[in-house]
């Protein structure tokens, strides 16, 4: 805008230069779809690291194909995935969340609801404990738990902590929203105003915890053995004084109970509470107080420890609020040979609900995509699923390792490869490639023994070390593209049989000496000879999508700008900075720019109709660089003296 001018001077005015930088896009996101034992269902989740999985969706599992071939990305340098858990679209064999209704009372009204955060076995695992030490009468506190087991022993692998509760969706500190925003464990529903028993507590005591206690005889009394009574001495006068000895008498009346604690908690409406809590997985072990002593302090004799709220029934007696409703969380039947249509339908989801595969449209990029799974689906459900990731890789312009089914006898050998692929040839596709033998990686889940897997991650992590390297345009092969973590392969390929499966677009990976296991091959599947497709080479439709995808990001700015030749001129300003930048890093073919790229975009190719019809076009082309597949060294024996 022309700057107004009113008074004599200098007027200083900043004129854009037109220039609108055209940044470069991420090359090899990772997205895997598989079965999980935890994480959110049918949610692209993305991860930077494999402790990342482990925390959100478990860490391996002999199950998933897809958790061994995430360990591999990362392992051989991939640096960001997306991770898409599903389910068998089978009821009786889908997963299902955990989930128990908390009561105001042992056997009285439900209050609430809890359900864990994601369906599967691992929700049974989670712990909820309420108190009543709040600010306010009314209110109460949940401290919320999950107990793994490792090498047979229970350890707490997370705790969160939620204060001043109430039940009340008017009010900002209703249960339900505060843990529904803040717990990674859990959600509530609630279904009275009232609050949930609270846990670790065995009767009402003496509202004044230094009020005196006269003393006299305890008995206590652990599942059906009643242990000697004893007097308690008349320096334990108070309720605090009676929790120490009471803690010492059962500690002392069985080894096992070493972590049972008894302590005194009080409430803002100062009621006091012997808190016990038996520290035993016996479902016999609980705790009932008897004699003239709980008498006087209010105790019932008849009602039992109840120790935490367990989500899904699993925990044993003296562990899981009696009374309860409870679901148990189950991780769903993950067979593929018996579950039919089920596996397949669960990695296909559908496109309309975003499920499945399709979970990734919300993903903003992507760029190499992963189904494991399909080397353990039958012939017919692999087919299905990998037309399908196919499709959703050429809408997204990413590409997809596809991984061959097994079937039933097994297809580790050139044979089995071949007549797969020609049974399948609607499969074959620019966007996608296709790696033969399976890789034999140590198993941590089964004493490091090998473990035949897939080769899809181990190559995708391989390609986002190769992108970081060298660039997107240099082929994932050779002696630098070792394969880290890969012991050995199913089949130990000859230079014949790789001369056979070469031409027919099947990627080689091969164990030299020195060098080790390598991928001995990038062709795109599309790359068979008899085709002489212009996208035969990975690297250059990775280099292709690379460039169509950032200058679809880099050009946005164009929409409704005036159409002509300044615009225009702004765009080969542009997009011609991007390609030389290109060229400059060795992208392109030929020693000098005209060489190796173009830009167009003027009268030509914009005429006045499209002008009309408010269409711009650019057209860029580029000379890609092609991977040197075949060395051909001459060698001539010469008689007598050269002659220089």
């Amino acid at each position: 805008m022309p700057v107004l001018v009113s008074y004599p001077g200098v007027y200083i005015e900043e004129v854009p230069s037109g220039v609108r930088t055209i940044t470069g896009v991420a090359t090899s996101i990772g997205a895997f779809v598989d079965f999980f034992a935890q994480g959110p269902m049918n949610e692209a989740t993305r991860i930077l690291s494999f402790a990342d999985f482990e925390r959100q969706f478990g860490g391996l599992d002999t199950r998933s194909e897809a958790s061994y071939a995430i360990q591999q990305f990362f392992l051989n340098g991939g640096g960001e995935a997306y991770v898409v858990r599903t389910t068998s679209t089978t009821s009786t064999k889908a997963a299902t969340p955990a989930a128990i209704a908390m009561q105001d009372k042992v056997g009285g009204s439900t209050v609430l609801t809890a359900t864990a955060r994601s369906a599967g076995a691992w929700g049974n695992g989670i712990r909820m404990e309420v108190d009543y030490a709040t600010s306010q009468p009314g209110q109460f506190n949940l401290t919320v738990t999950r107990v793994v087991t490792v090498q047979g022993k229970q350890q707490v692998a997370a705790t969160e902590s939620f204060r001043n509760l109430v039940v009340d969706n008017t009010k900002p500190n209703d249960a339900a929203a505060v843990v529904g925003d803040g717990s990674k464990l859990i959600t509530l529903t609630s279904t009275t105003g009232n609050r949930p028993a609270q846990t670790g507590t065995v009767s009402k005591g003496n509202p004044d915890p230094t009020a005196p206690v006269a003393a006299d005889t305890l008995d206590v009394t652990l599942g059906a053995n009643k242990f000697p009574t004893k007097p308690l001495g008349t320096a334990q006068t108070t309720l605090a004084g009676l929790a120490s000895v009471l803690q010492g008498l059962i500690q002392a009346a069985d080894k096992s109970l070493a972590n049972a604690t008894v302590t005194v908690t009080g409430s803002a409406s100062s009621t006091t509470w012997l808190v016990v809590k038996a520290g035993t997985s016996n479902p016999a072990d609980f705790l009932v107080l008897g004699g003239a002593i709980a008498t006087k302090l209010g105790f019932d004799p008849a009602q039992q420890n109840v120790q935490q709220y367990a989500l899904g029934g699993l925990a044993v007696q003296a562990q899981a609020l009696p009374g309860a409703s409870q679901m148990s969380g189950s991780d769903g039947t993950w067979d593929p040979a018996g579950d039919g249509p089920g596996v397949a339908g669960g990695i296909l989801g559908n496109q309309a609900a975003k499920t499945g595969i399709w979970a990734l449209q919300d993903v903003d990029l992507f760029n190499i995509l992963c189904v494991p799974v399909t080397a353990n689906l039958p012939d017919d459900q692999a087919f299905a699923v990998a037309t399908e990731a196919e499709q959703i890789c050429t809408l997204r312009r990413a590409m997809y390792i596809l991984d061959m089914p097994q079937g039933s006898t097994g297809r580790d050998d050139p044979d089995g490869v071949m007549t797969w692929l020609d049974k399948n040839a609607t499969l074959r596709s620019k966007n996608s490639a296709l790696y033969f033998p399976r890789v034999d990686i140590p198993d941590p889940l089964n004493g490091f023994r090998l473990r035949a897997s897939p080769p899809s991650g181990t190559v995708a992590g391989l390609w986002a070390r190769i992108d970081g390297s060298r660039g997107v345009w240099k082929a994932p092969a050779g002696t630098e593209a070792t394969l880290t973590g890969v012991q050995s392969l199913e089949y130990k390929l000859t230079d014949g049989e790789n001369g056979i499966l070469n031409p027919l677009a099947i990627n080689c990976l091969r164990t030299f000496p020195i060098f080790g296991t390598v991928c001995w091959g990038a062709r795109t599947l599309n790359g068979a000879d008899q085709q002489a497709d212009e996208y035969k080479y990975v690297p250059v439709r990775r280099l292709a999508l690379y460039i169509e995808e950032s200058l679809f990001r880099g050009t946005q700015w164009v929409v409704f700008e005036p159409n002509d030749e300044p615009l225009w001129s702004q765009i080969r300003l542009n997009v011609g900075a991007f390609m030389h930048n290109l060229f400059r890093q060795g992208a392109f073919q030929g020693q000098t720019p005209q060489q190796a790229y173009f830009v167009k975009c003027d009268k030509d190719t914009t005429t006045q109709n499209d002008i009309d019809l408010g269409i711009v076009n650019i057209i860029v082309g580029f000379a890609p660089l092609k991977p040197a597949e075949f060395v051909v060294i001459q060698i001539q024996q010469i008689a007598g003296d050269i002659v220089t």
